[in-house]
């Protein structure tokens, strides 16, 4: 019995320091409210950040594209911030890296319009058509009164 104890144990411990948790954000956002219950994708994603002061993060679901686009600083960190002047680049570059990603803008709900309708623009500059805007599901009160 005391050897399988050890066992136990001994997975555990292996389990717990080998795990990597999920890295912090580096961007605070608060996304507005809809009724859509779509998904994101779960893989191949580029998402932009907009921050209400009007800053923009861009980030990829890929720790290798990460390291590829921004350098070995960024490997382990979800987005990096870039200047407005840069993300057409960033993003032709993470598009010939991985034709496959999907691009998901992640907007606060008291960021600027402008700003968000200048990422919506060079995402088209780019050829990027097709993207999703992240929201927080909106729950309807039933017991509400009209």
């Amino acid at each position: 019995m005391t050897p399988m104890v050890d066992v136990a144990f001994l997975l555990l411990t292996f389990f717990m320091l080998t795990t990597q948790f999920k890295p912090t954000e580096e961007v605070e956002v608060l996304l507005p409210d809809s009724n859509s219950n779509l998904k994101i994708p779960d893989k191949n994603v580029m998402t932009v950040s907009v921050e209400k002061k009007g800053r923009i993060f861009l980030g990829f679901d890929s720790q290798f594209l990460m390291m590829q686009i921004f350098g070995e600083d960024f490997r382990m960190k979800k987005s990096s911030e870039v200047q407005m002047n840069r993300l057409f680049d960033y993003i032709t570059q993470a598009r010939i890296s991985n034709p496959k990603l999907e691009v998901v803008i992640r907007s606060d709900s008291e960021a600027e319009y402008g700003v968000v309708s200048d990422v919506m623009e060079i995402l088209q500059k780019n050829s990027i058509t097709k993207f999703s805007m992240m929201t927080n599901l909106e729950i309807p009160n039933k017991g509400k009164k009209k």
